[in-house]
C-alpha cells in the first residue's frame, strides 16, 4: 500500500511490461492477424480520442482541460484495448488469457502516467483516501491571542533545541455554533510550536479541491514540506497550518458560504474553527497574521475569505480559483446555494466584495495557475485586476508547463508562499 508510484521504479516497470504485453499481442501467426491488430488499436485510440473530446471538449465534464500528456495516455489505454480485443478472436486459448490480463496492465499503466501529470497520488493508500497522519497530541500548546501585531519573535526566547520538522495530525474542530457536518481537520505545528515555551505564530487555513479532504493539501500538495523548508531558515518559525474541512464530503461543494443545501459552512469556519484555533494556540489578534491557501474550489474558498473578511485575513494564496462560488450552473449555484436569491449570489462574489471593501488597507492575494490551464488562466487574470483595481497587493504567478493539477499547487506553494509570509510579518 505504500509503494511509491509517482518514482521511476514502478513506472519504468508497468511501461516495460505494457510494452512486451503489446509486442506479443501484434505478433500473428499471419499478416492478415497483425493487420488486423493494428486495425484494432488505431480504432481504439480513434475511440479514445473522441471520448476524451466529447468529456472535456464539447461537455465538459470535469470543468477542466486535460493536458495533452493526459489526452494521450487516454487513447494509449483505448489503443490497447482495441488490439486485446483483436486478439480474442481466431486465436489460442493462452493468447486470449493474456489479452483479458492486459487489459488492466494497460489501464494501470494509463493512470500511473496519468497521475504523475495530476501529481496527486503518491501511494496506495492515497488514491484509496486513507490518512497517513495520527491524532494530533498535544503538549505545551495554550491558546492566546496576543496584540502583538507580526511581532513574533518577541514573545519567545528561542531554547537551544529546536526540532527539526514540523509536526502533522488529525485533530476534531467542533461544529459548537454552526452544526456543519465537517470532517476530521489536518493540522500543521511548527518546530517552534513543539517547544516547551512556544511563541506567538501566525496562522494559515489550507483547504483541497473538490471532491477531496484535508488531508489533500499534505499527501498531495505536501504543504508541511514547504513549511518545514520556511522553518529551517527561520529559526522555526512558520504558520501554523489549519486544513479544516470545508466540504462536509467529498462529493459536496456548500461553497464555502452557508445554506440550506448544504449546511453552514461559513460560520463553521469563520467562527467555529478560529474559536479552536485561539484556545489551543498563542496567536495574534492582528489580520495580517491569518491567511488563507487553497487549490481549485479551497481556492475559490481562499478568494472569498480574503476579499470579504479582511478584518480576519490578510493574505489568500490561491491556486486555480474560479471567480467565485458556483455549483457550474448559475440557475443551480443560486437555487441550491443562496436560496433562490441572485442578489445574496451577487454579494457573494468576490468582485462584489472587492468594490465593497474597496480600498484595502493591507491585503495580498497571490494567484497560481498552470501555464497549460487557460480558462483558469482567464479566471485568475480576472481576480487580478479586480483585486488591484481595490488596491489589494495581487500577484500572478503562472507554473510552467502544468495544467489545473497539484503540480500546479506545489509550484504555488514554492513561490507563492514567501510573498505571504512578508504579509504575515515572517520576512522583512
Amino acid at each position: 500500500m505504500t509503494l511509491r508510484i509517482d518514482k521511476p521504479p514502478f513506472l519504468v516497470a508497468v511501461d516495460v511490461l505494457s510494452a512486451v504485453l503489446v509486442l506479443y499481442l501484434l505478433v500473428r501467426p499471419t499478416l492478415r492477424r497483425t493487420v488486423a491488430g493494428l486495425l484494432s488499436a488505431a480504432a481504439g485510440a480513434l475511440i479514445g480520442w473522441l471520448v476524451s473530446w466529447l468529456l472535456v471538449d464539447v461537455f465538459d465534464v470535469f470543468g477542466v482541460t486535460l493536458t495533452p500528456v493526459t489526452r494521450m495516455w487516454a487513447i494509449l489505454a483505448f489503443a490497447g484495448i482495441g488490439l486485446a480485443i483483436a486478439n480474442l478472436f481466431r486465436s489460442r486459448w493462452w493468447r486470449k488469457v493474456v489479452a483479458v490480463l492486459s487489459i488492466p496492465v494497460f489501464v494501470l499503466t494509463a493512470g500511473a502516467g496519468i497521475n504523475v501529470d495530476f501529481g496527486e497520488y503518491r501511494d496506495l493508500n492515497d488514491v484509496l483516501g486513507v490518512v497517513p497522519y495520527p491524532a494530533l497530541s498535544f503538549h505545551a500548546e495554550k491558546g492566546e491571542v496576543a496584540d502583538i501585531g507580526t511581532d513574533y519573535a518577541s514573545t519567545w526566547t528561542p531554547p537551544a533545541s529546536i526540532p527539526a520538522k514540523g509536526k502533522v495530525g488529525v485533530v476534531r474542530i467542533p461544529a459548537t455554533e454552526s452544526g456543519f457536518a465537517a470532517r476530521k481537520a489536518v493540522v500543521y505545528l511548527p518546530p517552534a510550536a513543539l517547544t516547551a515555551h512556544p511563541p506567538v505564530l501566525p496562522v494559515l487555513y489550507a483547504f483541497p479541491g473538490q471532491p477531496g479532504a484535508p488531508a489533500d493539501v499534505f499527501t498531495a500538495g505536501r504543504i508541511n514540506q514547504t513549511m518545514d523548508a520556511f522553518a529551517a531558515q527561520h529559526h522555526g518559525i512558520a504558520p501554523i497550518v489549519v486544513a479544516a474541512d470545508q466540504l462536509g464530503g467529498p462529493g459536496r461543494n456548500p461553497m464555502c458560504v452557508n445554506s440550506a443545501a448544504f449546511g453552514n459552512s461559513a460560520t463553521y469556519l469563520l467562527k467555529d474553527v478560529p474559536a479552536w484555533i485561539t484556545a489551543h494556540f498563542r496567536v495574534s489578534s492582528d489580520p495580517a497574521a491569518w491567511g488563507v491557501f487553497g487549490y481549485s474550489q479551497g481556492a475559490t474558498c481562499a478568494v472569498q475569505f480574503a476579499t470579504g473578511h479582511p478584518e480576519r485575513f490578510g493574505s489568500a494564496l490561491a491556486s486555480s480559483s474560479e471567480l467565485g462560488p458556483t455549483l457550474g450552473d448559475r440557475a443551480t449555484t443560486i437555487r441550491m446555494g443562496f436560496g433562490g436569491s441572485a442578489q445574496a449570489f451577487e454579494d457573494a462574489q468576490p468582485a462584489h466584495q472587492l468594490a465593497e471593501h474597496a480600498p484595502y488597507r493591507n491585503s495580498t492575494i497571490v494567484l497560481g495557475v498552470g501555464q497549460n490551464d487557460a480558462k483558469y488562466t482567464a479566471f485568475a487574470r480576472t481576480l487580478e485586476a479586480d483585486a488591484t483595481k481595490a488596491g489589494v497587493r495581487a500577484t500572478l504567478l503562472i507554473s510552467p508547463g502544468t495544467a489545473h493539477d497539484w503540480n500546479t499547487v506545489r509550484h504555488t506553494l514554492q513561490y507563492g508562499f514567501p510573498l505571504i509570509a512578508a504579509q504575515m510579518g515572517l520576512t522583512s
